[in-house]
């Protein structure tokens, strides 16, 4: 009796390792995206504008230009309409000597037409400044000098 009892496990022993296991845990999902990595997406939005506009107020007075651009470019983004924004990207780039993306922020605050007296004093000062190419030119005859 014995012997058919060990005979009746191993053979159920043997059954079972001839089977295949069925996975007792689901397949892994595929990981799900970073939203940190995802493109931020601008939606027209007056009251975050005027926030950003005012943070970058904060950092103008610091003086960090840079992060003072950064958040007025944010607010234009939110409110591409402002001319606040644009107006005072302009200066913060003006300060970081960023004379390209300065006059296109004034560019576009001139079309946005605010103020017509502040648009000709805009236009007087962006003639005093050097153009793109010169400007280029400029910093490649000093590197070469080096």
């Amino acid at each position: 009796m014995a012997r058919a009892y060990f005979a009746a496990i191993l053979f159920a022993c043997v059954l079972s390792a001839q089977k295949p296991q069925q996975p007792t845990t689901p397949p892994p999902e595929p990981p799900e995206e970073d939203e940190s990595l995802a493109p931020k997406v601008y939606a027209l939005n007056p009251v975050q504008a005027k926030k950003e506009i005012i943070a970058g107020d904060y950092y103008f007075k610091k003086p960090n230009f840079s992060a003072a651009a950064r958040r007025y470019l944010e607010a234009t983004r939110w409110d591409p309409g402002s001319a606040e924004g644009f107006h005072k990207l302009g200066e913060a780039r003006e300060k970081l000597h960023e004379y390209g993306p300065a006059r296109e922020a004034y560019l576009k605050y001139i079309e946005l037409g605010e103020d017509p007296k502040e648009s000709d004093a805009l236009r007087k000062k962006m003639a005093k400044w050097p153009d793109a190419a010169s400007a280029t030119k400029t910093q490649t005859q000093t590197q070469t000098k080096k």
